[in-house]
C-alpha cells in the first residue's frame, strides 16, 4: 500500500534559523510529511572559480504524520547479530532499518548483508560512535561521511538516513550531514530495552501510528534481539498496527 501524503515537515528548518550563530544545541525532532528529506546534494568540488550551492538542511524526525495504522522499526549500533533475526525478518517480510556504526559492526558485515539480502535498509550511525553535538564541522562530517563511504563501498547503496549517537546533535551536524548525502536525520519517540519493554520519550505511554521505534544494543539482555522483536510485534498487532518501511514514509513518490 502506497502511503498517504502528508503534510511539510519544516519544523527542523525553522528551529535552525531560531538558532542563529549562538552555540551548540539540541533541537527538538519534527514530524516527518509530504517534503521530508528534499536531496541534499553531494559535496564534490565545484569547478574553479564558481560558488558552491548550500545543500539543503535534512529534516528531523522522531514520528511520521499518518492515518495508516504503521509503525516503523529500526535497530542501532550493530553489536548485536542474532541469527534468528534474519529468519523472522525474511518470514515476516519486515521492512526493518539498520543504523550501523562501523567501529561496532567490526568483522560483523555479512550478518548485516544477508539481513539486507531478506529486505532490511543499512543506513548510517557514524564510524565510531562519537556524540557529535559541539564538535567542529570537520569531525562531525568525518564521523559521517566516512560511515557514508563504507557503506557505500560494501553493499553499492549510499544511506539516505542518519542516526546521531545518543540522538544528540547540533547544526553543525546538519550541515555535516547534508554535505554527505544525507536526507533524514531519524531520532525516535519509543525504546525497545534489553527486557522487551516499550519506553517513550513523550507523548502517550503506547504505541501510536507513525511511531518510529528505536532498538539500541544491549548489554547483557535478558531477551535474545529476535525475541524482543516478536514481543515488539505482538504489541504492534494488539493494536492493529504492522512494520512499514520508512523510507517510503520519508520519500514518498
Amino acid at each position: 500500500m502506497r502511503p498517504r501524503a502528508r503534510g511539510p515537515a519544516v519544523a527542523a528548518l525553522a528551529l535552525l534559523l531560531a538558532a542563529g550563530c549562538g552555540g551548540p544545541v539540541q533541537h527538538r525532532a519534527a514530524t516527518a510529511g509530504d517534503g521530508a528529506g528534499q536531496p541534499a546534494g553531494n559535496s564534490t568540488a565545484p569547478p574553479a572559480g564558481t560558488r558552491q550551492p548550500a545543500a539543503a538542511l535534512p529534516p528531523v524526525v522522531d514520528r511520521v504524520r499518518t492515518t495508516d495504522r504503521v509503525v516503523f522499526l529500526t535497530y542501532d549500533d550493530g553489536a548485536e547479530r542474532d541469527p534468528r533475526l534474519i529468519g523472522l525478518v525474511r518470514e515476516r517480510r519486515l521492512p526493518v532499518s539498520l543504523f550501523l556504526t562501523d567501529s561496532v559492526v567490526g568483522p560483523g558485515y555479512a550478518h548485516f548483508a544477508r539481513l539486507r539480502a531478506v529486505g532490511a535498509s543499512l543506513q548510517n550511525h557514524t564510524l565510531d560512535h562519537t556524540a557529535l553535538r559541539g564538535l567542529p564541522y570537520a569531525g562531525q562530517r568525518a564521523e559521517i561521511c566516512g560511515q557514508q563511504r563504507k557503506l557505500t563501498s560494501r553493499f553499492g547503496v549510499r544511506p539516505r538516513l542518519f542516526r546521531p549517537p545518543y540522538g544528540t546533535y547540533d547544526a553543525t551536524t546538519l550541515r555535516a550531514a547534508a554535505d554527505c548525502g544525507i536526507t533524514a536525520v531519524v531520532l525516535w519517540r519509543v525504546s525497545l530495552d534489553g527486557n522487551g519493554e516499550l519506553t517513550y520519550a513523550e507523548g502517550p505511554k503506547e504505541l501510536k501510528p507513525g511511531d518510529i521505534v528505536s532498538v539500541p544494543s544491549a548489554d547483557l539482555p535478558s531477551l535474545s534481539l529476535a525475541d524482543r522483536t516478536r514481543r515488539l510485534l505482538e504489541e504492534a498487532g494488539r493494536r492493529g498496527l504492522r512494520v512499514a518501511r520508512l523510507e517510503d514514509y520519508l520519500f514518498p513518490e
